[in-house]
């Protein structure tokens, strides 16, 4: 069986390189799932879990999003923020979902709505691949 390089990369340093016989992620459009010898793609990242299965081996990761460079024999993943999904803090998550709902339920605030709504659409992406991570267990 074949397999397909992998780079997981952060704004301030690598996060994963290794190999990997299938990928899946969020794209803005939709999941993708990226085998050995996909087509070649680029594509926007949504906020959420990326898995890499090597064979039995599953290992889960978060990015905040960015963009997914797919060739034939290598996935590189940039992404602003991106860390391995078991060391993601739920009760962090669920703050900072609570606050960014808090401001944007303040009618009264002169707040960026669009910030305050990417803050939410993370969080809640954080919850839901803690959520997924805890199924897999």
């Amino acid at each position: 069986m074949s397999n397909i390089k992998i780079n997981i990369v952060s704004s301030s340093e690598e996060i994963y390189s290794g190999e990997a016989s299938m990928v899946f992620a969020t794209g803005s459009l939709g999941e993708l799932g990226i085998a050995p010898g996909h087509t070649p793609l680029l594509t926007g990242l949504a906020p959420g879990p990326v898995r890499v299965q090597n064979g039995d081996q599953e290992e889960t990761f978060f990015c905040s999003g960015g963009f997914v460079e797919v060739q034939p024999d290598m996935v590189t993943i940039l992404s602003d923020t991106a860390e391995r999904a078991d060391s993601l803090d739920e009760s962090e998550a669920l703050k900072a979902k609570e606050a960014a709902e808090q401001t944007l339920a303040d009618q009264q605030s002169t707040i960026d709505y669009t910030k305050a709504a990417a803050q939410l659409a993370e969080a809640v992406a954080r919850l839901k691949t803690i959520q997924k991570l805890r199924k897999n267990i």
